[in-house]
């Protein structure tokens, strides 16, 4: 795994701020032998989170080529998302499961219920929605767990703190962490970044990053039915709400923002942006639909990133890297296959190609992920992709934060952020209220640009 340059204070920094230092201590007081695949050699997995992203995890968890691997017990807060889950499972890894109706939880503590189930050394997936994901990742670390967590793995700078925090003590642990940033794994890509470091392209000049189309998931949200709980149908809707996933922004938009860092070798170190809602009717989402951010590296190198969610627009969906010799493809056409590809000036037009990776030598990035996660806990290699995670994640809450205030925001302002948008996430049971509450209209708050300056809503 490639380190990147960041913005200072370092990660140990980090952790002498208030609070975050307490919470590592806490998960490093959980002491357990360091963990890695058992003598029976089939690692079991519980899934947590259910929905379509953690399902397809858990398939290609099996099909990996680290196996034996089973799953043996699921949890998620809705009933019929499990359902729904386990009955697809069955019609396609049935051989590698063994999820009686005892070991299917439902509810918020289900998650301890489901990693309750496994052994030290074993692997829990976690794909809730991203605003429960360092609790969950606190459990795993005192239960000894190996972790995949799907991204984006923060939403504020609180979260983002606790996240590093928790980083070093799984490291401490020695648990093997991968996240769910899938193409760090292509083959294409590293292939790519490797000839960009050598020079290639020469220095980097410009990145580009597009993901334009209409609205997915649950982007967009009607009103909430009267018969279901505020907090209930933010989760359900989670796209929609910035506690619970970061938005669109974080949640779409971190692959492209993540390929891009990588290539540049750096992490930008302020943020504008401009963005805005159309059309919107009754919706009550805290979304918009259009961003547009400046992202700026430390030598001055720019990354510009343009994300649209409305019918019937120009779609793009693709991320690219000019260089004062070259330009070059990291990714077009959503991004599977890459199509990574240099070319000798500063446009795609095939006389000018000079390199591409071969499109029948690129596997399946969700595939690949899993087989380098599973050879690491198998080889018991060192392998936690925790901080990166939590880099990109806050990357990407930066540029959201920009558009939703219409300022200038830093790194380290977003990483010194004190507005946690779900401070007792951890706290939460059927009964609690949401952390967002509706006003009288039964909409949510949504940002106001120039208005409301120093927190997003």
């Amino acid at each position: 795994m490639t380190n990147l340059r960041r913005p200072d204070p370092s990660r140990r920094e980090f952790l002498q701020q208030a609070g975050v230092a307490a919470a590592a201590t806490a998960a490093l007081s959980f002491a357990v032998p360091h963990v890695h695949a058992h003598e029976d050699n089939t690692l079991r997995l519980a899934l947590v989170g259910c929905g379509g992203r953690g399902t397809g995890a858990v398939a290609n968890a099996v099909n990996a080529k680290g196996g034996p691997v089973k799953l043996v017990a699921m949890a998620d807060v809705f009933e019929d998302r499990l359902a729904t889950s386990y009955e697809g499972l069955q019609g396609q890894v049935a051989n590698r499961m063994d999820v009686p109706p005892e070991r299917r939880f439902v509810g918020f503590d289900a998650y301890k219920q489901a990693m309750d189930c496994l052994r030290p050394g074993d692997v829990v997936i976690m794909a809730t929605p991203p605003a429960f994901r360092w609790v969950h990742f606190a459990y795993a670390i005192d239960k000894g767990l190996h972790v995949f967590m799907e991204k984006p793995v923060t939403v504020d700078g609180p979260s983002t703190r606790k996240m590093l925090a928790l980083a070093e003590a799984s490291i401490a642990k020695n648990l093997k962490v991968g996240v769910g940033l899938m193409w760090r794994h292509c083959r294409a890509r590293r292939a790519l970044h490797e000839r960009i470091q050598a020079g290639e392209i020469g220095d980097i000049v410009t990145l580009r990053a597009y993901r334009m189309h209409g609205p997915i998931g649950s982007f967009l949200s009607p009103p909430k039915p009267p018969e279901q709980s505020d907090l209930l149908y933010q989760i359900r809707r989670f796209h929609s709400f910035l506690w619970a996933s970061g938005g669109c922004y974080s949640d779409f938009y971190i692959h492209n923002i993540d390929e891009c860092c990588w290539m540049k070798g750096a992490w930008p170190v302020e943020a504008q942006a401009t963005g805005g809602r159309h059309y919107r009717g009754d919706d009550v989402d805290q979304n918009f639909d259009n961003y547009s951010v400046e992202y700026t590296f430390e030598d001055g190198t720019k990354l510009f990133l343009y994300g649209r969610c409305i019918a019937g627009c120009h779609d793009q969906f693709g991320s690219y890297v000019h260089g004062s010799k070259r330009q070059a493809v990291i990714s077009i056409d959503a991004g599977m296959p890459s199509r990574s590809a240099i070319y000798k000036q500063q446009r795609i037009a095939r006389p000018e190609l000079i390199w591409s990776f071969p499109r029948d030598q690129e596997p399946n990035p969700y595939d690949v992920e899993w087989d380098d996660l599973l050879e690491a806990i198998r080889q018991d290699q060192p392998y936690n992709e925790v901080q990166r995670g939590a880099e990109a994640s806050l990357v990407s809450s930066m540029g959201r934060m920009a558009a939703h205030t219409g300022q200038v925001i830093t790194y380290q302002q977003m990483l010194d952020h004190e507005h946690e948008f779900a401070p007792d996430v951890d706290k939460l049971t059927l009964d609690s209220p949401a952390p967002l509450l509706p006003g009288p209209d039964g909409k949510y708050p949504v940002p106001q640009p120039g208005i409301v300056k120093d927190r997003e809503y």
